[in-house]
């Protein structure tokens, strides 16, 4: 069960629960990945809304390392999509404002 003091955020596929993290080392591929330069950066980035399908594959890739599955970006980019893009899309969103914190513009929850 994934722990949000920690930052983990969970997200179902198929049969199978997986725990989302960005890690210290996570964030630090993810910098490399999208070649920015620091944390601020890649919140800009991520902050934009504007992501590819790449760019969620690599968001995916990486928080999976960090909440622990040992898995390539190949084997990610073969895990099932039953329910849509929508749940990963969800997921990573979800776990986005966990780590980077909700910004100014994010309408707060009822």
């Amino acid at each position: 069960m994934p722990n949000r003091r920690r930052g983990e955020v969970a997200l179902q596929l198929g049969d199978t629960r997986y725990t989302l993290c960005l890690t210290l080392g996570a964030l630090a591929e993810l910098e490399e990945a999208f070649g920015v330069q620091d944390l601020m950066a890649l919140g800009e980035r991520f902050g934009s809304g504007r992501l590819s399908s790449r760019d969620l594959l690599t968001l995916l890739a990486v928080a999976l390392r960090g909440g622990g599955q040992a898995m390539s970006d190949a084997e990610v980019a073969k895990l099932p999509l039953h329910d849509g893009i929508e749940p990963v899309a969800a997921a990573l969103a979800d776990l986005l404002v966990t780590t980077f914190g909700a910004s100014e513009a994010t309408p707060n929850p009822p």
